[in-house]
């Protein structure tokens, strides 16, 4: 299979390779240039929160809502209390 540059700078990915990749439009892509002039195309791997689950350990417990308020307030109050560093 063969592509061609236009242009603009653009080229257009033959359909059997774009439904085998499974790609799409807007899809984003790393660029490497290698010394012999090979050109590798990464799909750029794209960041979800479920990759977040289990980062942090659980809590003990579950905080209350008024636990948090209060400790949002807290926080708050010191960080705009005069002369703080914020």
């Amino acid at each position: 299979m063969q592509a061609t540059l236009t242009s603009k700078g653009q080229m257009t990915l033959p359909s059997a390779v774009r439904a085998r990749l499974g790609l799409e439009a807007g899809d984003h892509f790393l660029v490497t240039v290698q010394d012999d002039d090979t050109i590798i195309l990464k799909r750029k791997p794209t960041a979800s929160v479920t990759a977040l689950r289990g980062l942090l350990p659980r809590p003990k417990r579950a905080l209350t809502v008024e636990e948090m308020d209060a400790g949002i307030a807290a926080h708050l109050g010191a960080k705009h209390r005069p002369g703080s560093k914020s």
